[in-house]
């Protein structure tokens, strides 16, 4: 089915040959700018409506203005897939190149996002969450939709089985249960994708874009590469069990703030590391942290000279302090965190009118004792 959709967008040999096939694949496509170039965003949404929660949604006129964005500025829509296989194979990524994802497969993206991207002949990704869908729930497309939306062009990708928070154990349970537990969720929502629509692609969205270095494990040994919510484009550089998308809905996605984010540009970075405090004696090997500290992230860049030029702003406290140490930039929130979720964005202006670097680092925050103390 899929084969078939791709052979119609002239995208049969990355398909049929794999990894190796990707950079003329990017050639044949006419994407690849300049030897320099690479800049490929993901885009996430999760309604498309107006009667949906307005923090995770956006209206139809507004995707509309987002998809014209795209026409009107030359960028290229391209499957996800092709994306993912290119970071595997260490390819460039070209400039203004974009992929559409939706997640949890609601209604709204068969009746009001399906039409637009139809007209268009553009490729998307929906990511499953099929125990909704298996329970035939109310908002929820159903396994007859997806299949016509793959006949359209879409890719229909892992959001787990029930949509929990993957890195929390339930009450009682132990961590070899734990790791079960998350396991199936994963592998039995692969089966039931690839059951009903032929599909499998081994890509995951981490519901609630949660994870910390366990689950990354348990998916890294599955074989998976997986998507946050953390904002930033896709670099050479990127985590294939964090890659970053760019989430619009509620107050993320006016027309400006659209512009600014499909534009960006990686972070050119050598390394990134977390630590407990500015003097760098206690590293972090993990996102999760408690409630009260103040987490330090250290960026080392390829380029001296824009360490002074980044800016940093914490989720709640706008801009933070930073602190350069030669290519090292280091910057962490000004007040301690609260519980829940929230990150690190860092940018800096590239030279180019209106366009920045962007790199976002994630926090998930528990409580003092660590526990979670947030529900969604």
């Amino acid at each position: 089915m899929k084969r078939a959709v791709l052979q119609r967008r002239g995208l049969p040999r990355a398909w049929s040959l794999g990894l190796s096939a990707v950079a003329a694949t990017w050639l044949a496509l006419g994407l690849v700018q300049s030897p320099s170039a690479t800049a490929a965003v993901v885009l996430q949404y999760h309604h498309v409506s107006e009667e949906s929660p307005p923090s995770t949604s956006v209206t139809p006129e507004r995707f509309k203005e987002h998809m014209n964005y795209l026409v009107n500025h030359d960028f290229k829509v391209v499957p996800l897939e092709q994306l993912v296989a290119a970071l595997k194979a260490g390819e460039k990524l070209p400039d203004k190149t974009a992929a559409i994802t939706f997640d949890d497969a609601y209604e709204s993206v068969y009746t009001n996002a399906l039409p637009v991207l139809k007209k268009r002949d553009w490729p998307f990704t929906v990511f499953v969450n099929t125990n909704p869908i298996d329970e035939e729930k109310h908002g929820f497309v159903s396994w007859d939709q997806l299949r016509k939306m793959a006949e359209e062009g879409a890719t229909i990708a892992n959001h787990s089985t029930a949509h929990n928070h993957l890195q929390r154990r339930k009450a009682g349970e132990d961590e070899k249960q734990w790791r079960e537990r998350i396991r199936h969720e994963v592998v039995k929502a692969e089966q039931r994708i690839e059951e009903e629509t032929g599909q499998s692609h081994k890509m995951l969205a981490y519901p609630y874009g949660e994870y910390n270095n366990q689950v990354k494990a348990l998916l890294e040994k599955l074989d998976f590469v997986a998507f946050g919510q953390q904002s930033g484009p896709l670099g050479p550089h990127s985590d294939l069990r964090a890659l970053p998308r760019f989430p619009f809905g509620g107050p993320y996605g006016s027309l400006e703030d659209f512009a600014t984010k499909v534009k960006t540009r990686p972070l050119p970075l050598e390394a990134v590391a977390l630590y407990a405090d500015w003097a760098r004696k206690e590293p972090l090997d993990e996102v999760v942290v408690k409630e009260g500290t103040r987490p330090v992230l250290a960026m080392t860049l390829e380029e001296a000279s824009l360490a002074g030029r980044i800016s940093c702003f914490a989720s709640g406290q706008g801009a933070i302090e930073t602190r350069v140490e030669e290519n090292t930039v280091l910057t962490r929130a000004n007040k301690p965190l609260n519980p829940g979720r929230t990150r690190y964005n860092c940018t800096a202006g590239t030279g180019e009118s209106g366009r920045f670097f962007w790199f976002s680092q994630q926090w998930l925050v528990t409580g003092e004792d660590g526990e979670w103390q947030h529900e969604d």
